[in-house]
């Protein structure tokens, strides 16, 4: 890699292959069940990668047997499929059409018996588009709620706790409404830890979290709730299902593909090109902006006293940041991250990165993440931005934008989260 082109495609490179892993064409398949001839079979799903799940099922079952189903999406993820209806919804913030889709999801495992079947496609996005709130909130109340915590600096585990507590199909809701059918769930991770809980707020799974802590979580980050949303988690009539509870014993779970996979997949591609590459964590949580300067001493460690790696070297790693929101600019967490990586490394040489999210959306923008290298401050000044400007405004995206460094990939149709991969030569 002899120029900064050509260390900004290896990059790229390596971001695709992580995307590739997670490929639901590629991942779900092998783990699928055969047809029974018992029963019904019915497929549900809600995610970004719920359309292409379906799409992969139908591709590997095909037309003979007796299935049927409907799986609801993110705008835009849409694929074509045959016999599994594909409803579209708003992420991150649900809607009316969220609302509709989830009914009729509901509907369709109502009833079913011990003879039946069940096959759950779970991805991350699923929290949004799943969404039937516990009366008497609105959906209005609902998407206050999630746009306050969004904004709040809650973690993934923090904001699913208590969405769980105010949902009619979350926590373990969803598989009791299959009962006494067998339910299969395979589930795509973008959550730190591969927690089956956290994964679309936990529809089939056991939930030991309470509405105490959902009430909790929401007075450590000074968020009021609409009164329906606290008189629910007071009373407890939204408390979640809990361990041991009979309705999930014909529940069993497989995780498809996760961080750690995709992050594995970037690792053998720097290891086929003689490139050392380093996997730091799957499950890195924190404001996006601390993370960043973590990373940037590490880098300058190896940069400059080849420790704890020898140089060249590729760190990658995964996880989900988190950004508090003060300014008025556009961003995302993984772009939030390489802004203050770039501040950080204050333009020093041979220091490169890669960030994005691997659903292609990085923030509320169809723009998933950008490339920093060693110019990327010179450039800034030259098209008159500061950088510690811009990263007080939150305005990643505004200034990856303007140097032509942001990343589009379109919707991948998956999703394992971040990923960062950061060169020191």
């Amino acid at each position: 890699m002899s120029s900064s082109h050509d260390i900004r495609h290896f990059l790229d490179v390596l971001f695709r292959a992580a995307i590739r892993a997670a490929d639901p064409a590629f991942c779900l398949p092998p783990s699928l069940p055969p047809l029974s001839a018992r029963g019904k079979t019915v497929v549900i799903g809600a995610g970004k990668a719920a359309a292409a799940m379906a799409a992969a099922l139908e591709d590997h079952w095909g037309n003979q047997g007796d299935y049927s189903g409907i799986v609801i999406t993110r705008y835009g993820h849409e694929v074509p499929t045959s016999r599994i209806r594909v409803l579209s919804a708003a992420h991150p913030v649900p809607d009316a059409a969220g609302m509709e889709a989830t009914g009729q999801l509901m509907d369709a495992v109502t009833g079913l018996s011990a003879e039946d079947r069940v096959i759950c496609l779970i991805s991350g996005g699923g929290s949004a588009l799943l969404v039937k709130p516990v009366a008497p909130i609105t959906l209005g109340e609902k998407q206050e709620l999630n746009q306050k915590l969004l904004k709040s600096g809650a973690s993934i585990s923090e904001m699913n706790c208590v969405r769980r507590h105010i949902s009619q199909v979350k926590g373990g809701k969803l598989a009791a409404m299959c009962f006494p059918a067998q339910v299969h769930m395979f589930a795509i991770s973008d959550v730190p830890g591969d927690d089956f809980l956290d994964i679309a707020s936990g529809p089939t799974c056991a939930d030991p979290t309470t509405c105490d802590d959902a009430l909790a979580i929401l007075q450590r980050y000074g968020i009021a709730p609409a009164t329906s949303i606290l008189s629910v988690l007071q009373n407890k009539t939204g408390e979640t299902i809990k361990p041991g509870d009979a309705r999930l014993a014909t529940v069993t779970s497989e995780m498809i593909a996760t961080p750690q996979m995709a992050l594995q997949a970037a690792a053998d591609i720097c290891q086929q090109n003689g490139i050392s590459a380093h996997i730091l964590g799957d499950r890195i949580e924190g404001e996006a902006r601390d993370v960043a300067r973590v990373m940037a001493g590490i880098a300058l460690q190896i940069r400059h006293h080849g420790q704890p790696f020898a140089r060249p070297c590729i760190l990658l790693s995964g996880g989900e940041t988190t950004v508090t929101i003060r300014g008025q600019g556009r961003g995302g967490r993984n772009v939030e991250f390489l802004l203050a990586l770039a501040h950080a490394l204050k333009g020093e040489k041979g220091i490169y990165a890669i960030a994005g999210d691997t659903d292609g959306i990085d923030g509320l923008e169809e723009i998933a993440g950008a490339f920093i290298v060693p110019d990327t401050i010179a450039r800034a000044e030259k098209a008159g931005m500061n950088i510690g400007n811009e990263l007080a405004d939150n305005n990643a995206h505004g200034f990856f934008e303007k140097l032509g460094d942001s990343i589009i990939t379109g919707p991948t149709l998956t999703n394992v989260n971040d990923f960062r991969a950061i060169l020191v030569t």
